[in-house]
């Protein structure tokens, strides 16, 4: 179960955090007015990409946008309501 409703989402945001010899991609959710944050290693990732996934307008290369450059913070909008 996520802790938001899609049809409440108004914005979904990738970055990636590059470390010393790692990275972790990060995903945030707004959605009636709250942010909500989950990052690759959290328990509820799949589930999450699959059901964001299923936004009208969600943005399928998000991945390959936030992976380059290395070593620096990269972020991409992957879904934005008006």
């Amino acid at each position: 179960m996520l802790p938001f409703r899609l049809s409440d989402v108004s914005r979904v945001e990738f970055c990636k955090r590059d470390e010393l010899t790692t990275h972790l991609v990060c995903c945030e959710v707004t959605a009636a007015g709250r942010i909500y944050a989950a990052h690759e290693d959290s328990p509820d990732w799949d589930r999450w990409l699959a059901a964001l996934s299923m936004l009208a307008g969600f943005d399928p290369t998000w991945r390959s946008k936030v992976m380059l450059p290395a070593f620096a913070e990269c972020r991409t909008v992957a879904f934005s309501r008006r």
